[in-house]
């Protein structure tokens, strides 16, 4: 008998322990020098629609793709234009694994490997299409999906 591991999601502890890290993590950004000025525009609804998609992407609930007109295509689409920097980029994913050790996101190294693992691969595509005037992913994409040491889902662009 073989045991199904539990998703990345549940393993995060589900989306109130998701909630609580992406908005503590933009609480963050806000008080950020240099990620502050990208986010001073942000929706009402950024924070919701960022927790979301990671938990969507780590196995739970289709909230984002559910939540109205939305899907992989939508979130490339928030960053075309932007002009996103390395150091930007670095400072992202610095204060999002640093919040998630203060809100008590789980700290053993496989799911740290494989969030870290998201993290970077996401960032450095926010980047890549942050440079760019059209999305390359079609609209009605599949989502992205990640898991313990593999990612799914095809990424176009």
């Amino acid at each position: 008998m073989s045991k199904t591991p539990p998703t990345l999601f549940a393993w995060l502890g589900g989306q109130p322990a998701l909630d609580l890290l992406i908005a503590r993590f933009y609480d963050r950004v806000a008080a950020d020098t240099l990620l502050a000025p990208l986010f001073a525009g942000m929706s009402a609804d950024h924070r919701q629609a960022v927790a979301d998609f990671i938990g969507e992407v780590f196995g739970g609930p289709r909230r984002y793709t559910d939540g109205g007109a939305r899907g992989h295509a939508t979130m490339v689409a928030k960053h075309l234009g932007k002009h996103l920097s390395e150091p930007q980029r670095r400072r992202w994913v610095g204060l999002l694994l640093d919040t998630a050790d203060e809100a008590g996101v789980p700290d053993d190294p496989e799911f740290r490997s494989a969030l870290v693992g998201y993290l970077e691969w996401g960032s450095r595509l926010a980047v890549i299409n942050s440079q760019l005037d059209e999305s390359p992913v079609a609209p009605g994409a599949p989502m992205p999906t990640w898991g313990w040491g593999e990612t799914g889902g095809p990424y176009e662009g």
